[in-house]
């Protein structure tokens, strides 16, 4: 007889947060989407000052090794290539009288330009 215990699979957290004002933008964003839109797609492309920027765009299907990230507004897909870059950071919408736009607290961000369009790791 053999004394082998199962352990609890334990949930996996988010790869990132999306707050209650991101979430609504992106509930925004799908009511405008084109028709077949999946989702959102969040990547982090070379360019800017700093090395690598945050961008979003609209997907008809997720790419291979993409990881969704739900959301009570539609599905955030995270790329799979820029996942390492962005895990545990904070997505939020913030708007002022000046500016509106994602904003994202990224632990592992470890800088980023003065204007805050891009980041290094």
């Amino acid at each position: 007889m053999s004394d082998v215990r199962e352990r609890p699979v334990r949930q996996r957290p988010p790869a990132i947060i999306v707050t209650e004002g991101g979430v609504a933008r992106i509930a925004e964003l799908m009511a405008k989407a084109p028709l077949g839109t999946a989702g959102v797609r969040l990547t982090t492309p070379k360019r800017g000052c700093s090395g690598l920027a945050y961008d979003l765009s609209y997907v008809a299907e997720p790419k291979k090794g993409d990881e969704a990230v739900a959301t009570p507004a539609g599905t955030l897909y995270v790329d799979g290539g820029s996942l390492m870059y962005l895990i545990g950071s904070t997505m939020d919408w913030r708007e002022d009288d000046f500016t509106a736009g994602f904003v994202f607290e990224n632990p592992n961000a470890k800088g980023a330009c003065g204007c805050g369009e891009s980041f290094t790791v």
